[in-house]
């Protein structure tokens, strides 16, 4: 089934346009009024619509079309609106950005270019949509994308999980061995806006020292001996994506400075380059040894724990949750 779209629109000319120009990919409904435009965003069938702000009585002012926008958050909360605006009009677009809308495209309108933020917008409605309904299931259920627990304390672990799942800030996911660390990092992952983007894993603590970084960051070819060929390292690898840095306590003090230097510049060098690579990238780090008394120690630094500390997720072992120790029995 197509997409149902929303066409706020009291031109008949420019509405046809879009209806004729969008037909084929949407299942278009044009609204030429601010009532009609209530009653379609009040029925929930629009999970995107777009908006000319000037519309009647006034349609050369974007009065009405701003108080239209006010009222979405009420009458359609999980709508998603596209503000038209003219070329001329960029504090428009910018107070409609404020106000809540999604994005604009501008007048005249290029087709090409609003298929593409249509596109975009759809696809983040679709993933708030799905993160709403995996919130629903852990509230019913007791479960988070695999994770189970009806304590109140896992049920903040399912809430602060779904916080940092908006956010592209570091995660720190902290906890005993057998407590479900790799597990809360591919929920955040799963719930994000990087769900289809690579999440790839390091065990930090697996990986001999001389060769973990070669599996971060790659190499050149002629690096070191035998290096036959050039080598794409982890971070590479999930680009647009995460990675997960497993027992970040055990990575040696050398390789914490390259990871402090990503974390502030969003950039790499491959062994043996000279060319610095930009990456997007989200860090999430686990450990089960405590990183405060590390940095004590000096064997952790204090600057690489307070970039990758942004957001905590301190993990409790089954043995402190009754009740969820007779739910795993249950679902088992």
């Amino acid at each position: 089934m197509k997409k149902k779209l929303l066409i706020i629109e009291d031109e008949i000319s420019v509405a046809k346009q879009l209806k004729w120009g969008l037909g084929k990919e949407y299942d278009v409904t044009i609204a030429s009024n601010v009532a009609e435009a209530r009653k379609y965003l009040a029925s929930g069938l629009f999970p995107v619509a777009t908006l000319d702000l000037g519309l009647p009585p006034f349609p050369d002012t974007p009065k009405e079309g701003f108080a239209l926008l006010k009222e979405v958050p009420s009458l359609a909360p999980h709508t998603k609106i596209i503000v038209i605006t003219g070329n001329a009009e960029e504090e428009n677009a910018v107070r409609a950005i404020g106000l809540g809308a999604a994005d604009f495209c501008a007048k005249p309108l290029d087709l090409e270019i609003l298929r593409i933020i249509l596109s975009r917008t759809f696809r983040i409605q679709e993933l708030e949509e799905a993160n709403r309904r995996l919130q629903q299931e852990a509230c019913q259920s007791g479960t988070l994308c695999g994770m189970i627990g009806v304590s109140s304390v896992m049920s903040r672990v399912f809430e602060v999980i779904q916080l940092a799942a908006r956010s592209d800030y570091p995660v720190l996911i902290t906890g005993e061995t057998g407590t479900g660390k790799e597990m809360a990092a591919k929920a955040i992952h799963r719930l994000s806006g990087r769900a289809e983007k690579p999440m790839v894993t390091i065990n930090c603590g697996a990986i001999p020292e001389n060769l973990l970084e070669n599996e971060l960051f790659g190499h050149e070819k002629g690096a070191f001996t035998g290096a036959a060929s050039r080598q794409i390292g982890k971070f590479e690898l999930a680009n647009g994506g995460t990675i997960f840095l497993d027992e970040i306590g055990e990575l040696p003090l050398s390789l914490q400075v390259k990871i402090l230097r990503f974390l502030q510049e969003s950039t790499i060098e491959r062994l043996g380059g000279t060319k610095t690579i930009a990456l997007d990238v989200r860090i999430i780090a686990a450990t089960n040894i405590d990183l405060e008394e590390a940095v004590k120690q000096r064997v952790f630094r204090e600057d690489l724990l307070y970039r990758l500390n942004v957001v905590n997720i301190d993990l409790p072992v089954l043995r402190e949750r009754g009740e969820d120790i007779l739910l795993k029995e249950s679902k088992s």
